[in-house]
């Protein structure tokens, strides 16, 4: 199961790099606006990262972060796009969020293996 996870949440990266970096017409467009696409998109990121690396939440916290900084500065150099600190801002925010949102995954089932001890 670790190892599915650990997949789909590096695909999930792969894809969100991909439409961050690859050309405009290329990236998927919803009803959520910008600011709503790319805080969905890192959420789930956050949330795959932190199912498929409980063990080391806070590396893969600060790593997060320092990835999408990485990705708004590359986007100086991809035509078509425009790096944003508010951009940054809300990316680092719903990754932390989806990281949370899986820190509270694994303790209720944590709990939960408990209760079934009891």
């Amino acid at each position: 199961m670790t190892f599915l996870l650990k997949g789909l949440a590096w695909l999930l990266a792969a894809a969100v790099a991909f439409a961050t970096l690859g050309p405009p017409g290329l990236r998927p467009h919803s009803e959520l606006g910008q600011e709503g696409e790319h805080a969905l998109a890192f959420l789930l990121i956050g949330l795959a990262f932190g199912l498929a690396y409980p063990q080391r939440r806070w590396l893969t916290t600060l790593i997060a972060i320092a990835v999408i900084g990485l990705i708004e500065v590359l986007q100086f150099w991809a035509p078509g796009r425009h790096a944003r600190w508010s951009d940054f801002v809300v990316d680092a925010l719903a990754a932390c969020a989806g990281l949370l949102l899986a820190a509270g995954v694994g303790w209720i089932m944590v709990r939960s293996r408990r209760a079934g001890l009891s």
